[in-house]
């Protein structure tokens, strides 16, 4: 039976992607794990692979294609002992069909042609059996808390793919439906996005302006998705801001004294930190300072995280992406700085993995190295907070009733005010500057 090879959804606010590259060719075997294409989203340059084995038969969306919807047919595998040219002519008239509005945007690869596997109504595998499933099924029916061996599997020698666990989902709550379980570290379902409010028309406002006057850029999918995204959160996060400001004398001299004893190895120096280094590590020993600030708010219950994982904003070609530094408290500064290029460096290739830049439990945006004073960022859920910090610069301060010259740094922390209030906000801060004003704290 021909497997479809649908449009992935590599990211959770994914609806079209582009098609820039197969990989392999028509007539090529293809084998498990195989990489067969790359996809751009409005977030990355993605490699998809291939979850079956089999001869691809025929590339229905070409390379180069621009705004391919998620889950449409993009190619044919011929499977085991199929005629590779008959799946090609005979999957025509199918590729031309489009795919069901219906079709929920998850992560796919291949999945199976025939039509949603029926549910198995039997029991559960005996304990010890082995399910076997692609990687990606295991993965949304952990995400959705389906137990595999109430699944029925359509791939090859009855493996469970991704079309049989969506099948499962939306049959389980019919009689007979696969058993929906509850699974350690099932993701809730994500909220429904707000619709992105239309705007101006662009006819309306190029009435304005003399014809030639300007160069019209259509949105790409990153620009489309930052602007829907960013207007949610002002529509829908009630805004809270605190700002301090806080001395980077101590910090500097302390950032100079580790640079210079950092080994050199092949010719270059191991580590070298930057201010925002120490402001991604001061900001995730200050959540484990304060840890009823390093939360994510739902409608049901607060999630009150067990790690400090720090987003921390890149600025890319058409928007921005923001990398997290895992469980950053526990770090080593040297560590959060090499991490942090390499991070960096792939974002601005568009090479990162989803699971590099979704999550995190807090953002950090800096706009110091622009000369930029002081300025507020847009909470990014499920975040409740995110600092933006502003340039350290030289002010006049008081210490012990004298005037004294300082390098002083302003920094403005945004909230979800129904998850961190003014004084939890006030409290996060207070910590924050303890460990910039103090940074020895940060090596113990």
């Amino acid at each position: 039976m021909p497997i479809n090879i649908l449009m992935p959804a590599l990211s959770p606010t994914m609806e079209k992607g582009n098609l820039a590259k197969w990989l392999k060719k028509e007539g090529d075997p293809i084998k498990s794990g195989d990489v067969i294409a790359e996809i751009e989203t409005d977030k990355a340059t993605m490699e998809v692979e291939a979850v079956d084995e089999g001869i691809l038969a025929k590339i229905v969306v070409p390379a180069g294609s621009q705004d391919v919807p998620v889950n449409q047919l993009i190619a044919l595998i011929a499977g085991e002992g199929e005629d590779a040219k008959a799946v090609a002519v005979g999957g025509g008239a199918a590729a031309a069909a489009p795919v069901p509005a219906a079709a929920a945007p998850v992560p796919v690869a291949a999945a199976s042609a025939a039509a949603p596997a029926p549910v198995a109504a039997s029991a559960p595998a005996a304990s010890g059996s082995r399910v076997f499933a692609s990687p990606l099924a295991r993965r949304i029916a952990r995400q959705a808390g389906i137990d595999l061996a109430a699944v029925k599997g359509s791939g090859p020698h009855g493996r469970v793919v991704m079309a049989d666990v969506e099948a499962a989902k939306a049959g389980a709550g019919s009689p007979g439906g696969a058993r929906i379980i509850p699974m350690p570290g099932a993701a809730a379902p994500a909220p429904a996005p707000a619709a992105m409010a239309s705007g101006p028309s662009a006819d309306s406002v190029k009435k304005l302006f003399a014809e030639g006057s300007y160069e019209e850029v259509p949105h790409d999918n990153m620009r489309k998705t930052i602007a829907r995204r960013l207007l949610e959160s002002k529509q829908t996060v009630p805004h809270f801001y605190v700002t301090v400001d806080c001395e980077l004398d101590a910090l500097l001299a302390l950032r100079e004294q580790i640079n210079k004893a950092a080994p050199v190895k092949d010719g270059k120096p191991a580590y070298k930190l930057s201010v925002n280094d120490m402001v991604i590590k001061a900001m995730a020993m200050a959540l484990k300072a304060v840890p009823d600030a390093n939360v994510s708010w739902t409608d049901s219950a607060m999630l009150k995280h067990k790690h400090a994982d720090i987003g921390v904003a890149v600025s890319i070609p058409g928007g921005l992406i923001t990398p997290v530094i895992r469980d950053a408290c526990h770090k080593t500064l040297s560590a959060i700085s090499n991490e942090m290029k390499d991070l960096a460096a792939r974002a601005k290739a568009r090479k990162l993995k989803p699971e590099e830049y979704q999550g995190g439990t807090t953002a950090v945006s800096n706009l110091g190295m622009f000369g930029v004073k002081d300025f507020a960022a847009i909470v990014n859920p499920p975040h409740a907070t995110i600092l933006a910090v502003g340039a350290g610069e030289q002010r006049p301060v008081v210490k012990n009733g004298q005037l004294a010259i300082a390098t002083v740094m302003s920094v403005t922390l945004s909230t979800d005010h129904r998850a961190v209030d003014g004084a939890l906000g006030a409290e996060l801060m207070a910590a924050f500057k303890g460990y910039i004003e103090n940074p020895m704290g940060m090596l113990v």
